[in-house]
């Protein structure tokens, strides 16, 4: 089993010795971690990002350090830590203190397949010991949103609203067939021992899904360089330094387990019917709009759907800090009163 760190603030939930999966098997003796920040009196509000973020959503006074998504979480921000509680995950299968490929008690390369379904049991488990009976609003992006739609068909009697910004209730075949390279890419470095270089190489196709052709027409528009006859063009140099950079705090066996599970993830929009805000960036690649306004009509529950225009592409949760921050304080007012009643 490989190390993490287990920095201060962080809880670790034990889940059932068995915990049984979507697509067969189980997980043995897994664990959840999280943290838990905001007054313990204040509505809940469940926070999810992408496979590559994780509890750590913003600074607190156990764990100072930046949070992945310190703009929009924390005192005085849109998910205002001074009046909400805030509770955030490790992935399961990923790179965390959750349990995952080399950190459970299944052998390195025999961890299950989880989904997005595994994910929202978990959580649910979580909540259970916790004795929180229900979540105020579950605010997920990317995968995280994904993973609120999978618990809100599950238990909507668990959630009174959910926030899914750039998440759809099926991967789209497009963004599936990219991703499906990106394994091939990652599984064939491994077989011949370059693990972290295929990952590498991985992430910065990736990268070239999550912006938007007209950010990286803006950015990297000059001209190659040729020199002792190898050409180079303007946006190598940013994939591969970003891809160097998850490289060196990811593993392809987190990769592989989570790029699967947003390939696996499916939900019947029919089935939920607790009230959903869908936020489309409308030049996302990766979950089109046209796809989130299926999904808009089809949901049992009350829906707001809001198109925002961004050159960020599917990124824009991280990036339109002061649109998204809107959208999810509208989301979060009254909740006080609503708790308080």
């Amino acid at each position: 089993m490989s190390a993490v760190e287990i920095t201060a603030g962080t809880g670790l939930h034990h889940l059932p010795v068995e915990f049984p999966l979507e697509h067969g098997g189980a997980l043995r003796s897994g664990l959840l971690a999280f943290e838990l920040t905001g007054p313990a009196d204040g509505p809940l509000v469940v926070v999810q990002g992408g496979i590559s973020a994780g509890r750590h959503v913003t600074s607190t006074e156990l764990d100072p350090t930046p949070g992945w998504w310190e703009s929009l979480v924390g005192s005085e921000r849109a998910i205002d830590t001074d009046r909400c509680r805030v509770l955030a995950t490790d992935w399961l299968g990923g790179i965390g203190a959750s349990s995952g490929p080399g950190r459970s008690a299944e052998a390195q390369e025999d961890f299950p397949i989880v989904s997005s379904h595994d994910q929202a049991r978990a959580l649910l488990a979580l909540l259970d010991d916790l004795g929180i009976e229900r979540v105020d609003r579950f605010v997920g992006a990317s995968y995280g949103g994904m993973v609120a739609l999978a618990f809100a068909a599950l238990a909507p009697n668990r959630v009174r609203g959910v926030t899914a910004i750039s998440a759809a209730h099926e991967s789209h075949p497009r963004a599936s067939a990219w991703r499906s390279v990106q394994r091939r890419i990652v599984e064939l470095g491994a077989r011949h021992g370059e693990g972290a270089e295929a990952l590498e190489l991985a992430r910065g196709l990736a990268l070239t899904t999550y912006r938007s052709r007209r950010e990286l027409a803006e950015r990297f528009a000059a001209p190659p360089t040729v020199l002792e006859g190898r050409a180079r063009f303007a946006v190598e140099g940013y994939l591969e330094a970003r891809g160097r950079d998850f490289a060196a705090r990811f593993t392809p066996e987190a990769f592989l387990a989570l790029s699967l599970a947003i390939d696996l993830h499916r939900v019947e929009p029919e089935r939920i019917t607790t009230p959903v805000t869908l936020v489309a960036a409308t030049s996302d690649e990766l979950v089109p709009v046209e796809q989130i306004r299926d999904l808009g009509t089809r949901l049992a529950g009350p829906v707001r759907l809001i198109e925002i225009e961004t050159r960020y592409g599917h990124d824009a949760f991280l990036k339109e800090d002061d649109t998204i921050g809107a959208i999810v304080r509208s989301d979060l007012q009254g909740l006080d009163l609503e708790v308080a009643r």
